[in-house]
């Protein structure tokens, strides 16, 4: 049997939520004699015995990738998936499944009727990694929209079964969306964000939603684990609790391992965020994805609201609110580097490692995001060679000396990268500064993936509060920033230690000083008006 077999545990699974199966659903391979194509038409057949209500055929034609499968509503929608969808994508087909087979769709109303509204012809397709943590959230949200509207179709295509293609269409990161065979977007993207791409009047109508919110007593600018805690902890208070955010999770989506949350031996990313989401919809807040704040207007007097704009035109008013927009992945800045991003440069080994298979690497920095990625590419490419500005790598000894045993690591030390070489599409290469000889070499590289360290999401903030030389937030000892009202918690901020379990400390701890500010503040103006 193959590897991609569906286990006993997994079928017991399988079978439940096939249950939930509303009206029958057709799965159509697309099969010849190749390895790949008999684990796809084993996982179709296996899929097919569970339950009465899915129907399995045997597809013709010329124009289907082979192998692929094709998963057909009674409404004539239509969701493909090219390659076996396991790993990380296993979620995906079971939720494709049961979205074509009449199960509701966890979406509001009003963006159920915005996608069965739109009109005209949407074939998109999407190249993922089964490894990549971000490529399932993109499939989702374009399988959704496919078995809303039959003019919508989608394919899931797993770039390490057609390498072929991935190259000859430029794909070096992932997930990369096409629609209509043009491209359409490379990385994290939303459902919202998605729609006010297809939709010309999306946007407009959004921005005029959220203008009608009324005022919030706390609003949360962010949705990583400092958010979800201050969230959480303010509604239980009892106040009007608000988030605004780009997306549910923030960089904890992209990590892949995390075995230092307390209580919880081992756990994922994407697991991790999908808890803190479902944790944070027990309680009465107000969750507005898919926005970014472009800036915040502190109250101007005693009483007055504290206004956050965003990057749509909309602004949120609340008595006061919660900086915890994380941090980004610091770049290079150096030339090439934004011109071949997506085209070889990278930043997630998770992600877009699998696409260099067989192919050498570069990873920038050695310290321990650096080592870690190096170690995980060595599985995957030929050849991995990290680069170390400083006189000695900087990770943890434990990482140091696996990468000393491993045969197709090499590292050098006193490396400053100078620029990112290609040929027009890709990355072939790049070019380093030996510091202690100030020789200039070059790598002939296909990859090239850059570790080194984080820039706090501030930017927008310069000239409303207090940010040290490195752009955080400074904050005090309750989370309160240098504007009255204003608080701010996690990697934003000044906080030492970049932690997962620190930031939630941090957001707990920020959302109890918002709520003691709230309470003085009321104290105060019962005070004035007796």
């Amino acid at each position: 049997m193959g590897v991609t077999m569906l286990n006993e545990s997994m079928k017991q699974q399988l079978a439940t939520y096939l249950q939930n199966l509303k009206q029958p659903v057709t799965i159509v391979k697309f099969v010849d004699d190749s390895a790949k194509s008999k684990e796809l038409s084993q996982l179709v057949e296996q899929i097919g015995e569970l339950s009465a209500k899915v129907r399995v055929e045997a597809g013709e034609g010329d124009k289907e990738r082979v192998p692929s499968m094709l998963i057909r509503s009674e409404q004539g929608t239509e969701i493909r998936f090219a390659g076996l969808p396991m790993g990380h994508e296993f979620t995906s087909l079971v939720l494709a499944l049961l979205h074509s087979g009449g199960h509701p769709l966890k979406l509001d109303t009003d963006v159920i009727e915005q996608i069965r509204a739109l009109d005209s012809d949407l074939h998109f397709e999407t190249f993922v990694s089964l490894s990549c943590q971000n490529c399932p959230d993109v499939v989702q949200a374009l399988n959704m929209m496919a078995a809303l509207n039959p003019r919508i179709t989608h394919v899931m295509i797993d770039g390490a079964v057609y390498p072929e293609e991935a190259e000859q269409r430029n794909v070096l990161a992932v997930p990369s969306v096409f629609l209509n065979g043009e491209s359409f977007s490379q990385g994290r993207i939303t459902l919202g964000e998605i729609l006010s791409k297809v939709d010309n009047n999306a946007a407009k109508r959004e921005s005029a939603t959220l203008n009608d919110k009324k005022p919030y007593d706390f609003l949360v600018v962010g949705g990583g684990p400092a958010g979800a805690s201050a969230a959480i902890y303010a509604a239980r208070k009892g106040i009007r609790t608000g988030i605004v955010a780009d997306r549910f999770g923030g960089q904890v989506a992209d990590t892949l391992g995390i075995e230092n949350f307390i209580a919880t031996q081992s756990t994922t990313g994407p697991k991790l965020v999908a808890s803190l989401e479902e944790h944070v919809k027990d309680y009465d807040v107000d969750i507005m994805k898919g926005q970014k704040a472009s800036q915040v207007i502190p109250a101007q007097n005693a009483g007055d609201y504290i206004k956050v704009e965003l990057e749509n035109g909309a602004v949120l008013k609340s008595r006061s609110i919660l900086l915890a927009t994380g941090a980004r992945w610091r770049e290079m800045n150096v030339p090439g580097e934004k011109e071949y991003r997506g085209s070889g440069v990278a930043y997630c080994p998770h992600c877009d490692g699998p696409l260099f298979k067989g192919k050498r690497v570069a990873v920038i920095g050695g310290g321990n995001s650096g080592i870690e990625a190096a170690l995980d590419l060595a599985g995957i490419v030929e050849h991995v060679t990290v680069l170390e500005f400083d006189s000695r790598l900087r990770a943890d000894e434990v990482l140091q000396r696996k990468v000393r045993e491993a045969a197709n690591i090499d590292v050098i030390t006193q490396a400053q990268t100078t620029e990112v070489v290609g040929d027009g599409n890709k990355v072939t290469g790049l070019t380093y500064k030996d510091r202690a000889s100030g020789e200039q070499k070059s790598i002939a590289l296909a990859g090239i993936f850059v570790q080194i360290g984080l820039i706090p999401n501030a930017e927008f903030l310069r000239d409303t509060i207090e940010l040290t030389e490195r752009g955080e937030i400074v904050v005090g000892a309750k989370g309160e920033t240098s504007q009255p009202g204003i608080y701010a918690a996690g990697d934003v901020t000044n906080i030492p230690f970049k932690q997962i379990i620190i930031a939630m400390g941090q957001g707990a701890n920020a959302a109890l000083g918002a709520f003691d500010y709230l309470m003085r503040a009321e104290v105060a103006v019962a005070s004035h008006a007796a």
